[in-house]
């Protein structure tokens, strides 16, 4: 399954709240959280703390950015999320979430002998949000680099 497909199918599960969400999850996945403590939504129901009414995740978006998946989605004028999704082998490893936070994604490339930033592509955004689009306000902005 390609990874779009993996995260694509996790949210489905939570969805359901199905036991098959656990089986697209490497045991020991790598998370961070940027936003309210209050809003920690997705790693409550990723560890059963809550269910899967508390909150709902509807991604409006999916992408494949690089190496990552960054899904968002909204829900009304107060909330607003970002996740990045690292897939290996079939299984989810990495996870990134951000809560009623705007994200860029910036691919940075490995310095090479004699190029300058401009001439080996680094510092250019492949992906950003669009929380002002559909949320009318402006949110804290961070920069996940790639």
């Amino acid at each position: 399954m390609a990874s779009k497909e993996v995260v694509e199918s996790l949210y489905e599960a939570l969805s359901r709240d199905d036991a098959a969400a656990a089986a697209l999850m490497a045991e020991d996945v790598e998370w961070w959280f940027h936003g309210p403590r209050r809003c920690q939504y997705m790693r409550r129901l990723l560890t059963g703390e809550a269910g899967h009414r508390d909150f709902r995740f509807r991604p409006r978006r999916v992408a494949e950015v690089g190496g990552w998946v960054v899904a968002e989605g909204w829900e009304g004028k107060h909330a607003y999320w970002v996740h990045a999704w690292v897939v290996e082998g079939g299984v989810i490893t990495r996870f990134r979430e951000y809560f009623n936070t705007a994200v860029t994604v910036q691919e940075l490339r490995p310095a090479e002998a004699g190029m300058d930033s401009a001439a080996r592509g680094g510092g250019s955004a492949v992906w950003q949000s669009e929380a002002r689009a559909h949320l009318g306000r402006s949110l804290p902005g961070l920069v996940l680099a790639i």
